[in-house]
C-alpha cells in the first residue's frame, strides 16, 4: 500500500506544479492577446480615420486653392467629382443655407452626434467611433471656415463592418492560438515534471530499501545529463561508498574479534591451568603471570593501533606545523638505536622544511623501522633515507633493510589490516603498514613498496609537493 500512495503523491505534485504553470501561462498569454487585439483595433481605427480624413483634407486644400465665390456650387462639384469608398458618406452643411450629401446619408443624419454638429458646428476637427444603423462607423466632423468665421460643417463617415469582421476573426484566431499554446505548455510541463519526479521517486524508494538494510539497491544507468541524472549518479556513487564502508566495517570487526580472541584465549587457558594445579609453586605462578602479561600487552598494542586507525579516518586527524626533515630523521634514528642490534644508517643534509604532523610521521617511520628489525638479523643494515623526486617534487621518506624483502605478489596484501604474509615472527599485529598507509594518505600522499639497495625491502612514504613545503621552501 505504500507505493500507490507515493505514486499518487508524485502525480499530485506534478499536477499542482502544472496547474501553477497554467495560471502563469494564462496570465501571460491573456496579456499578449489583449495587447494584440488592442493594437489591431487601434490600427484599423487609425486607418479608417486617416481614410475619411483624406476627404476633409482634399476639400480644404481645393477650397483654399480655388477660393470659390459660390461655396454651395463648389461643394456640389466636389461631391460630384470625388469618388468615395463603399459605405463612406460625406455631408456638407452650409449653416442651414444648404445641405449637400452623398448617397446613404439618411442613417448618418439620424445619428445624435451628427444632429448636434448640424445645429452646433464643432469648433475643431473631431474624430469618434460610433455605431450607425447597426454598423461600427468612424465619424469625423470639422468646421468649414471662410476667413475668420465658420460657414458650415464637413461630416464624413467610414463603415467599419469589414474591419469588425476581420477583428472578430483575429480575436478568435488569437484565442485559439493562445489556448493551443497554453495546452502545449501545461502538458509538456506535466510530462517533464512526471519524468523528473519519477526519478526522484526511484531515489526515495532506493533510500527506503537502504534504510531497511538492502545496500545493493542502485538506480542503474542514468544517461541524462540534467541535474536529476547527476543526482542519481551521485546517489549511486554514495551507495557504493556506503556499501564499501559497511563491508570494511564488518571485515574489521571480524578481524578484530579474531585478533583479540587468540591472546585472550591463551591468557585464560594459562590461568585455568594454574587454577587446576598448585598455586604454591612460585616458579609456575611467575611463568603463568609472564605469559598472561605478555598476551595482555599484545592485546593492548592491537587496541592502541586500532584506535590509531580509527582516528586516521577523522577530519582532524593531523596536527600540522612546520617540520625540519633532517631533525625528524635524526630524532627517529636516536629512538631506534636501542630497539635492536642493527647497523642503522641515515641520509641527512636534505635541508627541507615541510608542513605535517610530526608525531604521526615519526610514528610511521618507527613502524617501518620496527618491521625492518623484525625482517633482519643482528648486525644487518637498516637505512633511513629522505630524498626529493626531481620529476614530481614529492618528498620520499624510505626505510631500507637487508632482510629477505617482500615478493611483488605480496606487496598489496601486506598493506591490509592484520595481514602478515611471509612474516618471520609471531609477535606482530599486522597493523603497522596499515597505520603507515593511513598517515601517508592523511598527508595527501601514498605508500610504496619496492626493493632496497641493501638487498631487502624498501618501504617509502611519498608526500606530494609542493603542497607540503613550508614558507615556500624547496
Amino acid at each position: 500500500m505504500v507505493k500507490p500512495v507515493r505514486l499518487f503523491r508524485r502525480i499530485g505534485s506534478a499536477g499542482r506544479l502544472a496547474f501553477f504553470n497554467s495560471i502563469i501561462l494564462t496570465l501571460v498569454l491573456g496579456a499578449v492577446v489583449a495587447v494584440f487585439i488592442r493594437n489591431f483595433t487601434s490600427s484599423y481605427q487609425s486607418v479608417a480615420a486617416s481614410g475619411i480624413g483624406v476627404e476633409l483634407t482634399e476639400f480644404q486644400q481645393q477650397a483654399l486653392k480655388e477660393r470659390p465665390a459660390n461655396l454651395e456650387a463648389f461643394s456640389a462639384t466636389f461631391l460630384r467629382n470625388h469618388s468615395l469608398a463603399a459605405g463612406d458618406v460625406v455631408i456638407i452643411d452650409l449653416n442651414g443655407f444648404s445641405r449637400l450629401t452623398t448617397p446613404g446619408a439618411a442613417p448618418v443624419l439620424a445619428n445624435a452626434t451628427v444632429s448636434h454638429w448640424l445645429t452646433t458646428p464643432p469648433t475643431r476637427t473631431v474624430v469618434i467611433s460610433t455605431d450607425i444603423a447597426g454598423h461600427p462607423t468612424e465619424l469625423i466632423g470639422a468646421p468649414i471656415v471662410a476667413g475668420s468665421r465658420s460657414v458650415g460643417t464637413f461630416i464624413a463617415t467610414s463603415d467599419l463592418s469589414a474591419f469588425a469582421k476581420e477583428r472578430s476573426r483575429e480575436i478568435r484566431l488569437s484565442l485559439a492560438e493562445g489556448l493551443i499554446a497554453l495546452l502545449a505548455g501545461v502538458l509538456s510541463t506535466f510530462v517533464l515534471l512526471r519524468r523528473l519526479l519519477r526519478k526522484v521517486g526511484r531515489i526515495t524508494s532506493a533510500a527506503d530499501e537502504i534504510g531497511s538494510g538492502t545496500l545493493d539497491q542502485r538506480l542503474g544507468d542514468q544517461r541524462s545529463n540534467d541535474e536529476v541524472g547527476e543526482l542519481a549518479r551521485t546517489f549511486d556513487a554514495m551507495l557504493d561508498r556506503v556499501q564499501a564502508a559497511m563491508v570494511a566495517q564488518r571485515r574489521l570487526l571480524s578481524d578484530v574479534s579474531h585478533q583479540l580472541r587468540t591472546p585472550l584465549t591463551a591468557a585464560r587457558g594459562h590461568l585455568e591451568v594454574l587454577g587446576r594445579g598448585s598455586v604454591d609453586d612460585p616458579q609456575e605462578v611467575r611463568e603463568t603471570l609472564d605469559v598472561v602479561i605478555d598476551q595482555l600487552d599484545h592485546t593492548r598494542a592491537v587496541v592502541e593501533r586500532l584506535l590509531m586507525l580509527g582516528r586516521a579516518m577523522e577530519p582532524d586527524f593531523l596536527d600540522t606545523r612546520p617540520i625540519e626533515v633532517d631533525a625528524l630523521l635524526s630524532e627517529t634514528l636516536e629512538t631506534v638505536r636501542v630497539l635492536a642490534d642493527r647497523e642503522f644508517l641515515l641520509s641527512t643534509g636534505i635541508g627541507l622544511t615541510i608542513v605535517g604532523d610530526v608525531e604521526k610521521l615519526r610514528g610511521a617511520l618507527l613502524n617501518l623501522v620496527d618491521n625492518a628489525v623484525r625482517a633482519t638479523e643482528p648486525g644487518d643494515a637498516i637505512a633511513i633515507v629522505a630524498e626529493v623526486d626531481v620529476y614530481t617534487n614529492a618528498l620520499r621518506l624510505s626505510v631500507d633493510d637487508a632482510g629477505p624483502g617482500i615478493p611483488p605478489e605480496q606487496r598489496a596484501q601486506v598493506l591490509q589490516r592484520f595481514s602478515r604474509p611471509g612474516a618471520r615472527d609471531s609477535d606482530g599485529s599486522g597493523l603497522g603498514l596499515a597505520i603507515v598507509k593511513a598517515v601517508a594518505e592523511g598527508h595527501g600522499g601514498s605508500i610504496e613498496i619496492g626493493t632496497s639497495s641493501l638487498g631487502g625491502a624498501r618501504v617509502t612514504i611519498v608526500l606530494p609537493g609542493p603542497g607540503i613545503w613550508a614558507d615556500g621552501e624547496r
